[in-house]
């Protein structure tokens, strides 16, 4: 294991934090790419299969608190450890499940896993590179989001045809990987091991309260951040569980071809986050996040209302390039708390938020069976909408500094290696 603060475990790091953040995503697509299928075995309404992918997003907003605590408290590197190893192992009991009671218990029990990803990563890269790099590194390594997604669909069209559903879930077994890799290569953060020591030292050790992410002036910004990532999450949640299903029943896809247009909508996505992240290092994380807001309210609309095959499938990554502000998040949301509770305020902002996004399976699902799955993703663009206005509202974090060597050292390399 490379020594915690060198080059060496800068990259260990992001590699660990791909690793586990994809896997993070499979888990998230396999339910979606996995309801048609369930609807059809199980008898269920667009509601009550809304409600599966609901309970999980329950189960997300609570493990932010209960992990990212325990981020702050015990480290980052045990804290990534548990999340992937809940996630995993519950995902795979999802393929024994009997009915939809089951489903839902699993389900919500593998969402205490899965919200503790993203909060721990963004914590990590926040941590181990300079300021001004950041962005780069942290859209580089939560572009893991789309390439899951990629990995999920092709793990469908692999395992739906001969397997069915119940064989796509246990393939989240192979997130069991990243767990060996951290486990094996992927040191503590060095910044939170001296603010631990530092902490200790003035008698401060005891476990961070979660209070502290509102006090000293944070409660404003703390729940204008919550509230940008549940609307914004709203939106993406609400356009990312029912595409599949838009696909097969509105769009007369077969799911084989289903599977393809999402390929190429991720595709997207991964392009999306490597050019926003340059952007975010350039312009600052407040702008980029808001020119991403602003296009997927218009485009989102469009790509619902459109009939023609090869536009959709086409048009389908234009939009998903806008989905980049997830990778924006992690630098913003993360520079937004001091190191002690780094993990714990930024993970409560985005897993909060998707906690109160959990209800967007739901809802629109019970639209959909009113209007259409088209109508409903075209009204998520007006939750981008909402998430814009907020963000207007907070402060700009651009234009941090950090010593130049290593500065220059960290965008070298980071240049060389994403291009």
């Amino acid at each position: 294991m490379a020594e915690a603060g060198s080059k060496d475990a800068r990259w260990a790091t992001l590699a660990g934090c791909f690793l586990c953040y994809g896997f993070d995503a499979v888990d998230f697509m396999v339910l979606a790419l996995a309801l048609p299928a369930i609807v059809g075995d199980f008898g269920l309404s667009l509601g009550e299969a809304g409600l599966i992918g609901t309970a999980g997003m329950i189960g997300v907003g609570l493990s932010s608190i209960i992990l990212g605590a325990y981020a702050d408290s015990h480290g980052r590197r045990p804290a990534l450890i548990a999340s992937v190893l809940i996630f995993a192992i519950f995902t795979m009991a999802i393929a024994f499940a009997r009915d939809w009671w089951d489903m839902m218990a699993l389900r919500l029990l593998a969402g205490l896993g899965l919200g503790g990803v993203w909060g721990v990563v963004s914590a990590l890269i926040n941590e181990s590179w300079p300021p001004l790099s950041r962005g780069r590194a942290s859209a580089f390594v939560l572009s893991a989001w789309p390439v899951g997604f990629i990995l999920a669909a092709l793990l469908a069209h692999l395992l739906l045809p001969g397997y069915g559903w119940r064989g796509l879930f246990l393939s989240g077994g192979l997130a069991l990987v990243a767990v060996i890799y951290v486990f094996l290569f992927v040191p503590e953060s060095a910044e939170w091991t001296q603010a631990r020591a530092t902490r200790k030292t003035v008698g401060r050790d005891a476990p961070v309260p979660l209070a502290e992410i509102f006090t000293e002036g944070r409660w404003r910004r703390t729940w204008l951040a919550t509230a940008i990532a549940a609307f914004a999450l709203t939106g993406y949640w609400g356009t990312n569980t029912w595409l599949p299903t838009y696909l097969v029943r509105e769009r007369g896809l077969d799911p084989a071809a289903m599977t393809t247009f999402l390929i190429v909508m991720n595709a997207g996505m991964f392009v999306g986050y490597q050019l926003f992240g340059s952007v975010a290092d350039r312009i600052g994380a407040k702008k980029t996040i808001l020119i991403c807001f602003a296009a997927t309210t218009l485009l989102l609309p469009a790509y619902a209302m459109i009939r023609d095959l090869t536009l959709l499938l086409w048009f389908g990554p234009v939009v998903a390039i806008f989905f980049a502000y997830f990778g924006i998040f992690g630098t913003y949301f993360s520079a937004l708390f001091p190191a002690h509770i780094r993990s714990t305020g930024a993970g409560f902002c985005f897993n909060v938020g998707r906690g109160v996004s959990a209800f967007a399976p739901f809802f629109l699902g019970e639209i959909a069976t009113s209007f259409s799955l088209s109508f409903s993703i075209a009204l998520c663009g007006a939750f981008f909408l909402l998430a814009g206005l907020l963000m207007t509202q907070m402060p700009d974090i651009s234009g941090q500094t950090a010593p130049p060597r290593a500065e220059a050292e960290a965008r070298t390399e980071l240049l060389e290696t994403t291009g």
